[in-house]
């Protein structure tokens, strides 16, 4: 790919190798537009919660220093959420902290983000992408409000979430984020 690419990075908030939120984020990334990629950053569920003590360059947890350089090198993010209690999950949560971090120049500063997901519920999850588009917007992130997919897990059938209508909107989804690095560049 060329190094003009636009660069997403893809966040899971289910922990679950299996879970439908990240074969959401596969289907993202099996099918990227040309010109993009994309890679989905692993390894939240063994970071530290956010502790202001330990945010400093000699006490930085390796892991949070892996999540921060990946979302700085990106363009974009997806954030792809479960619904948990009615809003976001914690791992998802705790990212959000300690990428919102340092006050005012943390990694999602300026970066368009774009909020997808599958829950249980009726509405597939509303809350949760509701509160993870308010938390990463307070974190300096500019929200693409036209990326809305919420997936309805109750309702899926064999195939799952692989059937055309879903994958063409994650499809979708990942162009209009991409779509959007243009027009903030």
């Amino acid at each position: 790919m060329s190094d003009n690419a636009v660069k997403i990075a893809v966040l899971v908030g289910s922990l679950r190798a299996a879970s439908v939120n990240r074969e959401l984020a596969e289907i993202a990334l099996e099918n990227l537009p040309e010109g993009v990629q994309a890679s989905i950053v692993d390894g939240l569920g063994g970071i530290a919660f956010y502790n202001e003590d330990v945010d400093t360059p000699e006490t930085l947890p390796a892991g949070v220093a892996e999540l921060r350089a990946a979302v700085v090198d990106a363009d974009a993010v997806l954030l792809v959420t479960p619904e948990y209690n009615g809003t976001l999950p914690a791992v998802l949560k705790n990212a959000i902290d300690w990428l919102s971090r340092p006050y005012g120049a943390g990694a999602f500063v300026g970066k368009p983000i774009g909020v997808i997901g599958a829950a249980l519920g009726q509405y597939g999850g509303v809350w949760s992408r509701e509160d993870t588009r308010k938390s990463v917007g307070i974190a300096g992130g500019r929200v693409i409000e036209d990326i809305e997919i919420g997936v309805a897990t109750g309702k899926l059938d064999a195939a799952g979430v692989r059937t055309e209508a879903i994958v063409e909107q994650v499809a979708d989804a990942v162009r209009v984020l991409a779509g959007s690095v243009a027009v903030s560049v």
